[in-house]
């Protein structure tokens, strides 16, 4: 802890994010960075806690305090090797993650401007790209062979480790290039493409091979080819809405919108009659979780006229703590993003009833206010009508209501599920967390049969 007073003289200070004027125009990440001496002074805001509650609340278990230290101190080889003994992949971490470090910080119990842990790894990692810490190693190779199925965090997060242990590793995916969610459920505004394809291009050289565009099926015959097969398909299904006009032209799956788009940025083309477009158009997103925030974010950029987002849940406590899950647990607090800030009305405890149309083509949906009462037989709390039916007009509506819960046949014993095809949808930290938890038990099970 090289300055044990830091947290009393020097506020948190934020990067912050592109003027709204500017960055609604392009795909441009939002996000800016400071200066290295501002970085630094942030990272000495760490008070080196007895008891680190951000160690304890981060899935991967990243030694915040000893990586901010050396920050501070200007040992940047130092403090990223620290970030990644725990961390394969921070540069993706320090973009995406909501920091559940942060929330469990003292100084966030303290005065509610914890040390910035995300930034500063971010930071940390774009100067180890920077300055050539971050080389290729290859390892000796075992002889044996591990299958990864899946290309997404979890997926990448297992290769690695299992690659690093020595195993010679093969990642399928049926995608055109690697990332899961992370190329093709976030927006670039969020996170640059060119940092994924960095990432892969030094697992290439460390030896795992990738074979894309393979929707490859765990049977007994793929299984039988390697020692070992990790399963990382996350939870492709999305949460659907079946009320009546689910079938106008103009009502969409969230991530149709966001991979498309994403997509077209990489170059790829679509037809008039494919594309999803929000450009002149009124739109309504329905969920109101980060799924939905970046369908906001990405309507703003291609052109809408507005935005309205609806949840039929009620509004979550303005906090900024929440006492129905206290310090250091993650406060279900109300989240305000860069995309809700670009413009969004924003709705609570409201149910959809009906999508609307006039010659097959969406124009509005009916809507009405709910609440929710406590049930007497315990359990979920029951929904009754409070007011009246609505419509609001939208001639796009983007389905963002979250994922279903993978279901898997029993596999043979040399097969593994990790990441969201193992938990349902959860945060991109915990499917790295995850993949390396289940590389090492790949590793555990194949032991005992390498000479």
């Amino acid at each position: 802890m090289g300055n044990p007073k830091a947290f009393l003289e020097i506020h948190r200070q934020e990067a912050g994010y592109r003027p709204i004027h500017d960055r609604i125009h392009d795909f441009g990440e939002v996000e800016q960075t400071l200066n290295t001496r501002e970085r630094k002074l942030q990272a000495s805001r760490c008070m080196d806690c007895g008891v680190p509650f951000c160690h304890w609340a981060c899935p991967l278990g990243n030694k915040a305090p000893e990586w901010n230290d050396a920050l501070y101190k200007g040992y940047w080889e130092r403090a990223y090797r620290l970030l990644s003994s725990t961390n394969p992949f921070p540069e993706f971490t320090g973009r995406i993650c909501p920091a559940l470090c942060e929330k469990a910080c003292v100084l966030n119990r303290f005065n509610h401007e914890p040390t910035t842990n995300r930034e500063d790894e971010c930071a940390i990692t774009e100067a180890a790209f920077r300055e050539g810490y971050i080389q290729p190693r290859v390892p000796k190779r075992n002889g044996k062979k591990v299958a990864v199925i899946g290309a997404g965090p979890a997926g990448l997060a297992a290769a690695n480790a299992l690659n690093q242990m020595g195993y010679a590793v093969a990642v399928f995916d049926k995608n055109e290039a690697a990332g899961g969610l992370l190329r093709y459920g976030i927006p670039n505004f969020k996170l640059n493409k060119a940092v994924i394809d960095r990432r892969i291009a030094v697992l290439e050289q460390e030896g795992i091979a990738f074979h894309y565009g393979e929707a490859v099926a765990c049977d007994e015959a793929f299984a039988s080819r390697f020692d070992a097969v990790v399963i990382a398909t996350g939870s492709p299904t999305a949460r659907d809405l079946k009320v009546p006009g689910r079938e106008l032209n103009g009502v969409h799956l969230a991530l149709e919108l966001l991979s498309q788009q994403n997509r077209v940025l990489a170059g790829i083309e679509f037809s008039k009659d494919e594309l999803i477009s929000a450009k002149g158009k009124d739109v309504l997103v329905i969920g109101g979780g980060d799924t939905g925030s970046d369908c906001i974010g990405t309507a703003h950029r291609q052109g809408c006229r507005s935005v309205t987002q609806i949840e039929i849940m009620p509004k979550p406590v303005e906090g900024p703590d929440d006492p129905q899950n206290p310090w250091p647990n993650w406060p279900r607090t109300l989240k305000t993003t860069s995309s809700h800030e670009e413009g969004c009305t924003r709705r609570w405890n409201i149910n959809t009833l009906e999508f609307l149309g006039e010659n097959g083509k969406l124009t509005g949906v009916r809507v009405q206010e709910i609440d929710w009462e406590p049930n007497p037989d315990g359990g979920r709390p029951l929904m009754v009508e409070k007011g009246e039916p609505e419509i609001i007009k939208a001639e796009l509506v983007l389905l963002a209501m979250g994922f279903l819960k993978p279901e898997h046949p029993a596999y043979p014993e040399h097969v593994f599920v990790c990441g969201d095809a193992l938990s349902g949808a959860s945060l991109v930290v915990r499917a790295m967390a995850s993949g390396i938890e289940t590389a090492r038990k790949v590793d555990a099970f194949l032991a005992a049969t390498i000479q």
